[in-house]
């Protein structure tokens, strides 16, 4: 389908790629990078300028509103192949099922939308039951995660371009060590589990690791990469999901291992996407390697400033645009904006939504946002 963008891309006498990395260097640049995390699944439902244009997901929104652009490729760096999705059971308002991580959930029958399903038990409640998944999912043989390296250069739709013609950061995922495992055994499994079964839980961290380890050695050869991505979702809004301790001591040399590899191909870039208060383990993402946080949420990390101070010329944000600030309209937003201009001029730091926009935000609201961050940082 054919997208007719509503808004023009901002103006710039830099390359997507070149400003990226000026940026995320500290460095001066022609204007900030400009991108946005996403929206809801709602709306897509909800909102009038998007259904009156056809835009359906996120993928769609990027052309839409002419954002900047950035890839990131990977591999299958958890669990693989995954697990059959079935239903259990129908009830009036939801069903019952084991999805693809082997969780028995409760979700609604129209599919919830952005809501996050009820989970009921994991399929890995055992050392035993870890063995057997380990067998079955975490093969790192499996031919499933031999990655065609010449389909990526090639394909027709994705293809990526030779280094010296790309004008937009390309990124290497480096998947999860300790946020996929929280998925596979739930919040209330993996809080339990560090205790009652560390040994388990660290042989499921160190699988993870050489998972990814081997995704990287396919991958950093043939291409030029300007960052590296990864997702460690294991933080609420009352700090993280694990001890400081076991992350320190369990988690964090697993990244020095994968670090040393993106280092040895000039990567000194590298974000995860962790929600909620990043705080407790700020310390020890940085010593690990990971020196840029995504999407930054306000009202669990505080302020993106607080953080870019403590950690200045260490610590990288991209987010922390308090989405609950969108909702209260332009005089909030501003004010928002306001705060946080001198972080964007200092470098290191790209604003956007602190998490996928949310549907309570009046459109009319987002475009004056998105109008007034032009103005200010365009």
């Amino acid at each position: 389908m054919a997208i007719n963008p509503i808004r023009h891309k901002w103006k710039g006498t830099m390359t997507d790629r070149e400003r990226f990395n000026r940026q995320m260097h500290f460095q001066s640049v022609d204007r900030s990078f400009n991108r946005e995390f996403g929206f809801w699944d709602e709306n897509f439902i909800e909102w009038d300028i998007f259904t009156e244009n056809g835009i359906k997901d996120n993928a769609m929104v990027d052309e839409f509103f002419s954002f900047d652009r950035m890839w990131d490729i990977g591999g299958h760096t958890c669990m693989y192949p995954y697990i059959e999705q079935q239903i259990i059971e129908v009830r009036e308002k939801t069903q019952i099922i084991i999805n693809p991580d082997g969780l028995l959930a409760e979700v609604p029958l129209d599919g919830g939308g952005s809501s996050i399903p009820h989970f009921i038990k994991s399929s890995v409640n055992s050392p035993d039951d870890w063995k057997k998944m380990k067998e079955e999912h975490f093969d790192i043989k499996h031919p499933g995660r031999k990655i065609n390296i010449e389909r990526l250069r090639n394909n027709d739709r994705w293809s990526i371009p030779p280094c010296e013609e790309r004008d937009f950061p390309l990124g290497i995922y480096c998947g999860s060590m300790i946020g996929k495992i929280r998925d596979i055994l739930t919040f209330e499994g993996l809080a339990y589990a560090i205790y009652d079964e560390p040994e388990m839980v660290e042989d499921m961290v160190e699988t993870c690791c050489r998972i990814v380890e081997d995704t990287l050695d396919q991958l950093l050869p043939h291409f030029t990469f300007d960052f590296a991505s990864g997702w460690e979702d294991i933080c609420f809004n009352g700090g993280p999901i694990v001890s400081v301790g076991f992350f320190r001591d369990v988690v964090m040399p697993r990244y020095k291992r994968i670090n040393a590899k993106l280092q040895k191909y000039g990567i000194d870039i590298w974000y995860t996407d962790c929600d909620g208060d990043v705080r407790h383990l700020l310390p020890f993402f940085l010593e690990g390697g990971i020196n840029c946080i995504f999407p930054y949420e306000v009202n669990g990390s505080g302020h993106p400033g607080e953080m870019l101070d403590k950690y200045e010329g260490q610590l990288r944000i991209m987010g922390g645009v308090d989405k609950m600030e969108l909702a209260k309209g332009p005089e909030a937003i501003k004010a928002c904006l306001e705060s946080l201009e001198k972080y964007v001029i200092r470098g290191g730091y790209i604003p956007f939504c602190d998490h996928r926009c949310p549907p309570n935000v009046n459109p009319s609201d987002y475009l004056y946002y998105l109008d007034l961050k032009e103005k200010m940082f365009g």
